[in-house]
């Protein structure tokens, strides 16, 4: 696989030339803010996990310690509204206020784009007048996988609800599983070797809400995601929200440190990044999946997502 990495100011290429480099079919990862991107696979252009709101709209997830301050902490990008307008469709991976916000939300509807999630979000989301689809093999013309995930520890991983990843491989083009939010497990590191995803996306925040464990992985965590890891590994949930304190640069300099530097990117706001893999190339074949039943607990995020 070969990946190019395209600066800021870079200009969106045409789709012909997306599809095709050099005989190499192109995926294309454009990073907006804290989880939200533009994925462009196949003759999608999906817009993930849309956190929309201004900057200090929403209230501050940090609890206690100190360091609470209202969400967002920046805006999204110069060159957002086009990127955004470019969108064909929508995945959702999970319901909190940092994957899809009131905003994101109304920008949805107002557009009555399709959207993806797993069906323990999918009816919740119906019901705010969304067009919904299941997340499963198939689903977006492509190879799909949902992986189950951990959002924490003990009795705050619960809390949080049950969330999945995705695994996509469309025919030709780079495999990319996007682990949604999570920490490290033996099932996802299970997955991890089973799929040899191409590009991995994972959140790099180190999320703590000021007591317990952290509920996304920790900086140990990622290094032994991305040995573990195939291809590249994308970092992703980083300067954007209070309760994560990890920042790009002490990311990039462990990563150095540990010698991963040229297998891992960290992506700026509104950067984008080009993945290529010989068109002829095989994918591993994903499993059935695993579809969870929501639980109280989804209730009680949902309604504090306030969507």
């Amino acid at each position: 696989m070969q990946i190019r990495m395209i600066d800021l100011q870079y200009c969106a290429l045409s789709s012909v030339f997306a599809t095709t480099t050099l005989g190499l079919a192109t995926m294309q990862i454009r990073h907006l803010r804290n989880a939200t991107m533009l994925l462009t696979l196949g003759e999608h252009r999906l817009l993930v996990d849309p956190m929309l709101s201004a900057p200090g709209a929403l209230p501050g997830f940090k609890l206690l310690g100190g360091g609470r301050r209202n969400n967002p902490l920046v805006p999204l990008p110069a060159g957002s509204a086009a990127w955004l307008d470019s969108a064909t469709g929508v995945l959702i991976t999970h319901e909190h206020p940092d994957h899809l916000d009131g905003p994101g939300l109304a920008w949805i509807k107002a557009r009555g784009l399709p959207v993806w999630a797993s069906p323990v979000d999918a009816a919740n989301l119906r019901r705010k007048g969304l067009a919904v689809q299941d997340m499963h093999d198939g689903a977006l013309g492509m190879a799909v996988e949902a992986i189950p995930t951990r959002h924490g520890h003990g009795l705050i991983g619960w809390l949080m609800g049950p969330v999945s990843g995705y695994f996509l491989a469309h025919p030709g083009e780079p495999s990319v599983y996007l682990t949604s939010d999570a920490v490290l497990t033996d099932d996802l590191l299970a997955a991890v070797d089973r799929l040899h995803p191409d590009v991995i996306v994972a959140p790099a925040g180190a999320a703590n809400f000021g007591l317990a464990r952290d509920i996304l992985f920790s900086v140990d965590e990622l290094i032994a995601l991305t040995r573990r890891a195939a291809g590249v590994v994308v970092f992703n949930h980083l300067e954007a929200v209070d309760h994560c304190p990890t920042t790009r640069a002490g990311l990039r300099q462990r990563l150095a440190a540990e010698g991963l530097a040229a297998r891992t990117r960290v992506p700026e706001d509104g950067e984008l990044l080009e993945f290529t893999r010989s068109p002829d190339s095989q994918h591993a074949r994903p499993g059935p999946g695993s579809v969870r039943r929501p639980g109280p607990q989804k209730w009680l995020t949902a309604k504090f997502a306030g969507t």
